[in-house]
């Protein structure tokens, strides 16, 4: 069966994707710590990052890097946080999120109706 990632990349189930390259896409988190919280996500379903082949591995940062900046140039923030947990859904995901100030990590963040829309277009204007 297929992973809740991958059914929403297909639109089985709807979500916010900002980007997809065929190899990897990013959608926003629907449980935000901050603002723009984004998953990097392959489309290979691998549970544990360091499971990844060598090649998908070196490409899933490199499209960290290319969404982070993307990000960053959508939601203004001092920084991108990066991190890897991986327990409730068993697909690898990188989380992106923006901050301005330690202890945004533990924030819940409530969006605003439209904002993941906005998002999205002002992402895609980048």
């Amino acid at each position: 069966m297929a992973s809740l990632f991958t059914r929403i990349r297909i639109g089985e189930i709807p979500g916010s994707i900002l980007e997809d390259t065929g190899e990897f896409f990013a959608l926003l988190d629907i449980h935000p710590k901050q603002k723009g919280h984004t998953l990097v996500i392959p489309y290979q379903e691998v549970d544990y990052l360091f499971d990844l082949d060598k090649d998908t591995y070196h490409k899933l940062w490199d499209m960290v890097a290319c969404v982070s900046a993307k990000l960053k140039a959508t939601v203004p923030c001092e920084k991108i946080a990066i991190m890897v947990e991986g327990m409730q859904i068993q697909h690898v995901h990188i989380h992106l999120i923006p901050i301005n100030q330690e202890g945004d990590l533990n924030n819940v963040y409530q969006p605003q109706p439209g904002e993941f829309e906005q998002i999205q277009n002002d992402y895609r204007l980048q």
